[in-house]
Parts: structure tokens; C-alpha cells; sequence
């Protein structure tokens, strides 16, 4: 399951600078015949297909397609594909250390966002160990880059430098950063860098259908199913019946059930939940390219994802899945570790 590692808030303000006076697809005739084709295979979700032909246009053109180059790394990424997608990315670096400061450091950024993936994946310290060198450079660049800080707490957690990692969450909390979600998650992780470590729920906020804000972070102490279905979904109105019971088994206990609707048409998901009386919190996500859905690397429904108490991913479900005896556990180390008054809330 592919989570998505951070919002890229600064890197969508700034990427842009690396495309001013620079052209982005190639010019050379073989080239953008490949890229072309590149592009059909993309549109017809042959994305194996699109990286080898982005990657072959590239090529053509000299290492000069930064279109190219960040297909590279995006889908790189995506599939896995490591030695591919530190290539593009090191390509781009290479272009942008002639734009200047901020097009270097945004382009180091991404390629440490490679590393960590792909150091998270394999489990290779060293990889870790590149990701930190990049990010260095990128905020010697630039110092006030909120991103790379972020990054690089998280990296040095995975080192296990835990200081150096806390001291890197107080500089990005202290840049005044707007995204609530993210200071949420960095003054937890200088609280507890080991939460830095694991593998944490991606933070994410979302408004009910009856107007109940739930954010990940403000769940701490208590465990969240967040449920993944659509009403179009036959095997998802199977599976409605072991959610209810679910639901009302643990009703008063430290568990919030979450479930995200695929659902394009609004009115027919309310009618559904209200017919059905599916009294815990809903929302509607829209699609599979919807923004919860993207953040939890959803593509297939019913699927379930079992948080505990700390924000912890502990179980992902595709289809119907006995999840009663984990919930329980779970349950029960939340009560245990929490003050009675906030698992009555």
C-alpha cells in the first residue's frame, strides 16, 4: 500500500519556478513521437508501459525532457521503480542547479522523498543516509524550506538520531507553517520521535454529514476503522451488515468508525446511509481520486484500514475481513492507557 509521505504544499507553490524560461517536453522529433506514445499508454493505464517510454524519450532528447523527468519520478515511484526514479530526479537537479537556488533545492527535496520511500520499502539505513545528504543540501539552499524540514525529521527518526530528529520538527513548527495538520503531526512526533518511525495513518481532516470535523491527529487515544465502500459497490452492501454490528458492539468504547464514500452523487449516498441508518460518521470522498482515498493508496472496495490509539496503521482489509478480535485488543490497550474521562467522549 502506497502512502502518500507528505503534503507538497510548498513544492506545488514552487515547482512552477523550475518550468519559467525552460521548456519542459522535447524537441527532438524521435523524442516526442516517444512521448507521445508515453502519454497514450498513460491515458490507457499502462503505466509500466508510460515509464519505459518517458524514459526512452528522455534519452532521445539529451536528459533534457523535464516533462520526461518528472513522469520518472512520479511513476517511479508508484511502481517501485527505484533506480528509475532517482534517475529522473537526479536529472532535474542537474537542470536546476543552472535556474538557480530555490529550483536546486526544491528539485534535492524530491529526490530525498524518493530515498525515504524507497529506504522505507528496502530497509536499508544507507539509503536513509543519502536521503539526510540531500535534504542538507537542499536546505543549505535554502533554509526556510518548511517541507525539507519536515522530511528530514522523519528521516533522521528512521536513523534513530532522535534529537537531531526533534530539533528538525521545532524548526518546521517554528516557520509558522499554515497546514494545521502538519503541526499537528510534528509537535506530536517531538513529543514522541519513535511515532516517527512507525508506520503512522497519514494526517488528513474531514467534515461529516453532520458537521463533525475529524481530524487523524485530534483521534489520538482512541482506535479508528476507517471504511472505504461506495452504494454502487455490491460487495460493500455485503459487507454493511458486519460494519453495523461492529459499530454497535464497541458503541461507548475508545473507536471511532470512519466511513468514506466513493460515491459521485451526493443526494443517492445520503438517502442510502439514512435508509440503511448508518449512524457513525460518514463522509463522502467521491471517487477513487478523491483526496482520502489518493492519501490511503485505495483502489479497490470494501476496504478497511485499522488505526490504533497512536495513529499506527495495524491492519488493511480489502473485502469483508473479521476484524472484531483486533479492534478489541486494540480497544483494550486504548482504555488501559488512556483517563477514563476522554474513552467516555
Amino acid at each position: 500500500m502506497r502512502f502518500a509521505l507528505m503534503s507538497l504544499a510548498m513544492v506545488l507553490v514552487l515547482t512552477p519556478v523550475l518550468a519559467q524560461e525552460k521548456r519542459e517536453e522535447p524537441t527532438d522529433e524521435k523524442a516526442r513521437k516517444t512521448y507521445e506514445n508515453a502519454l497514450k499508454s498513460l491515458r490507457e493505464h499502462k503505466r509500466e508501459w508510460a515509464l519505459d517510454d518517458f524514459k526512452k524519450a528522455d534519452k532521445q532528447d539529451g536528459g533534457h525532457c523535464l516533462a520526461c523527468q518528472k513522469q520518472m519520478v512520479k511513476l517511479g515511484k508508484e511502481l517501485g521503480d527505484w533506480k528509475t526514479a532517482e534517475l529522473g530526479a537526479n536529472e532535474i537537479i542537474t537542470e536546476a542547479q543552472a535556474q538557480g537556488k530555490g529550483d536546486a533545492a526544491i528539485a534535492r527535496y524530491q529526490l530525498a522523498l524518493v530515498l525515504l520511500q524507497e529506504g522505507l520499502e528496502k530497509h536499508k539505513e544507507e539509503i536513509f543516509v543519502r536521503a539526510h545528504d540531500e535534504l542538507d543540501k537542499a536546505l543549505a539552499a535554502y533554509p526556510g524550506f518548511p517541507d525539507a524540514l519536515y522530511v528530514d525529521g522523519r528521516v533522521l527518526a528512521q536513523l534513530k538520531r532522535d534529537d537531531e530528529s526533534k530539533a528538525r520538527f521545532e524548526q518546521f513548527v517554528k516557520t509558522g507553517t499554515t497546514d494545521d495538520l502538519e503541526r499537528q503531526r510534528a509537535l506530536r512526533y517531538i513529543r514522541r520521535p519513535e511515532l516517527a518511525r512507525a508506520r503512522m495513518a497519514p494526517p488528513f481532516s474531514v467534515t461529516t454529514t453532520d458537521g463533525q470535523k475529524i481530524s487523524m491527529d485530534d483521534l489520538q487515544g482512541k482506535v479508528v476503522l476507517l471504511d472505504f465502500w461506495a452504494t454502487w459497490c455490491v460487495p460493500c452492501r455485503e459487507a454493511l451488515p458486519h460494519i453495523q454490528k461492529v459499530a454497535k458492539k464497541f458503541q461507548g468504547e475508545p473507536l471511532v468508525i470512519l466511513s468514506v464514500s466513493l460515491d459521485s452523487e451526493e443526494q443517492k449516498w445520503k438517502d442510502f446511509i439514512v435508509k440503511n441508518e448508518m449512524t457513525w460518521p460518514q463522509y463522502r470522498d467521491g471517487s477513487f481520486n478523491g483526496p482520502i482515498a489518493k492519501m490511503f493508496g485505495v483502489n479497490a472496495i470494501p476496504h478497511t484500514f485499522t488505526i490504533d490509539a497512536d495513529g499506527v496503521l495495524q491492519d488493511e482489509h480489502i473485502g469483508d475481513a473479521s476484524i472484531e478480535g483486533k479492534l478489541k485488543k486494540l480497544v483494550a490497550h486504548a482504555r488501559e492507557s488512556q483517563p477514563a474521562e476522554n474513552t467516555s467522549r
